[in-house]
């Protein structure tokens, strides 16, 4: 495979995101329609961004450190996997099991840890675990570089760098989808246009977990 490869599926994940109208851009457009702005689905897309890049950050940097932790790093790829698998399990016994929010009158705060619950149940970050297993530099890899702060920095960087990638993804397929929806089709696309994107994704989940245990 080639070293643009990873990159490439950052960026579909985030796409894929944001092509999800669970992911955010559904309320973005409930949201303008009710205030009847065009301004206001823009708005609601900052927050939402925000707080899926912090659920995702979360994953990378949990991964990221226990690549650097000796007793860890052995297991990882085995827990990251069957946790992939068990998770994509769960959501297709339970797929309703996701946050709720009761009010449309949210803040941008409130609108940010909705986003940000949203993700974490959707196991948005941990989708990217067979990536960061690929990017993020192992203990014996540190241990055996001379230059220890550099090749952890250019570990910190890629993690940074696919947090930026995976995002910027997902905003731009979100707030297209959004805009086109509150300007010109209109909510009655999801009942004649739409798939059950959950369940693509809860199969995607156990299919990753799978690969994750042979790559």
């Amino acid at each position: 495979m080639t070293a643009e490869w990873p990159w490439i599926v950052v960026a579909l994940l985030g796409a894929y995101h944001g092509l999800d109208p669970s992911m955010g851009w559904l309320f973005a457009v409930a949201l303008g329609l009710q205030e009847q702005r065009r301004s206001k689905v823009v708005w609601a897309l900052v927050p939402i961004a925000i707080g899926h890049l912090i659920s995702i950050g979360i994953v990378v940097a949990l991964v990221g450190g226990l690549r650097l932790v000796t007793p860890f790093e052995d297991y990882l790829r085995p827990a990251g996997a069957l946790a992939l698998i068990l998770f994509g399990a769960f959501r297709f016994l339970w797929p309703r099991v996701h946050p709720r929010w009761v009010t449309m009158r949210v803040s941008s705060a409130e609108l940010g840890l909705w986003s940000f619950l949203m993700a974490s149940a959707h196991g948005a970050g941990l989708m990217l675990f067979p990536i960061l297993m690929d990017v993020m530099p192992a203990q014996r890899l540190v241990a055996h570089h001379h230059g220890h702060p550099p090749i952890v920095a250019h570990g910190v960087f890629d993690g940074l760098a696919i947090l930026a990638v995976h995002t910027s993804a997902m905003l731009l397929v979100m707030g297209t989808i959004a805009l086109l929806v509150f300007e010109k089709f209109g909510l009655a696309i999801l009942r004649s246009a739409w798939v059950n994107l959950d369940f693509i994704w809860n199969g995607a989940l156990i299919a990753a977990g799978i690969i994750s245990f042979f790559v």
